[in-house]
């Protein structure tokens, strides 16, 4: 008879959160829409199975745009999503950065 070791239950209180060079990624392009004019509000949610970064143009509406991390696609898709205020997925990927570039463009305008 062997004797296998405890199962251990899931902690409830776990959460999926966004890690500080993520965090960096995120911010350094929210500084930057800012100062564009752009953006001027946030929200970053952490639940069970996802982890959201809200962008929003002004305080109370919905968000303009919500950058996902969903670690349980990290072997599908990519854990990260960018997804516009209609619920349109834009970009997916692994990488954080290149899945934010669709949301420079929105920086680089034309010069009269």
């Amino acid at each position: 008879m062997t004797i296998q070791p405890p199962i251990p239950f899931p902690d409830p209180n776990e959460q999926v959160a966004f890690h500080r060079t993520e965090l960096g990624i995120i911010l350094g392009l929210y500084g930057r829409m800012v100062a564009a004019g752009e953006w001027r509000d946030y929200g970053i949610s952490t639940l069970k199975d996802l982890a959201v970064f809200a962008v929003f143009r002004r305080t109370a509406e919905n968000p303009l745009y919500r950058i996902e991390k969903r670690p349980k696609l990290r072997n599908r898709q990519g854990q990260y999503s960018v997804v516009s205020m209609e619920g349109q997925i834009l970009k997916r990927g692994n990488d954080l950065k290149q899945v934010l570039s669709v949301l420079e463009r929105k920086l680089i305008r034309a010069v009269d």
